[in-house]
């Protein structure tokens, strides 16, 4: 199970190897934020301004560095509670010269003023370390009242109970093996994982979830073992 407050779970060791360890747990890490920036612009329409929300962009701002190419006159909202993902946020930001385009906020989308509105947003790899369908919800809904109606949102993370399909699991272990871990140190992996986080139990468990909270239900554009990638709009 994770702890009350997920975000003591990303302190300076683990942040400052969030990026390798996420490519390899993810199979497709960069193919799903480059995705995710194509859908939105899909959605949004290219060459406008646009203000978008990335909620838990600590780390290495894929979202904002992806979405950012695509959409010179994008700027960006960027607010995660950690403050070692959030230090590396800022520092690659600042090396891709894009730190003057983004507002930095240490904290949750709940600190947020409810307005002005925007025009989209991302939740990419948090939902799984929340505990339970009360802080899910909570993020959600937090997100959904920060937005315009029609506005588009990507959601992306783990689904599934993971002892519940014994043979991604496997593969999960497989994809650490294939990439120099030893038997041990996959062993030690699987039992964090199984530990460590509380995913939502199935792709439908999602769907209510985001409907629960104010937006339409989603279409999934990426899939990677447990990990799904989806995008949905904030009802009217």
């Amino acid at each position: 199970m994770t702890t009350a407050d997920p975000a003591q779970k990303f302190d300076g060791l683990r942040a400052a190897e969030y990026e390798e360890q996420s490519r390899i747990a993810l199979a497709g890490y960069d193919a799903c934020h480059e995705l995710a920036a194509c859908m939105l612009a899909a959605s949004i329409g290219s060459g406008g301004s646009a203000h978008l929300l990335i909620a838990g962009a600590g780390g290495g701002a894929r979202e904002i560095v992806e979405a950012s190419a695509l959409e010179p006159r994008w700027n960006f909202t960027a607010v995660d509670p950690s403050q070692p993902m959030l230090d590396l946020a800022v520092a690659k930001l600042r090396q891709t010269e894009l730190l003057e385009r983004t507002h930095v906020v240490l904290g949750t989308v709940a600190d947020l003023p409810p307005d002005p509105k925007f025009d989209a947003a991302t939740l990419i790899g948090v939902l799984h370390h929340l505990p339970g369908d009360d802080a899910k919800l909570s993020i959600l809904s937090d997100i959904a009242k920060r937005l315009k109606p029609g506005a588009p949102f990507v959601l992306a993370g783990n689904h599934y109970a993971y002892a519940s399909q014994p043979l991604l699991l496997k593969a999960w272990g497989e994809r650490w093996r294939q990439k120099g871990a030893t038997s041990a140190e996959v062993e030690a992996k699987r039992g964090k994982i199984l530990q460590g986080a509380d995913p939502p139990a199935s792709e439908d468990a999602v769907h209510q979830l985001l409907i629960r909270s104010g937006f339409a239900r989603p279409q999934r554009f990426f899939s990677s073992l447990f990990w799904c990638a989806w995008l949905t709009h904030r009802l009217p």
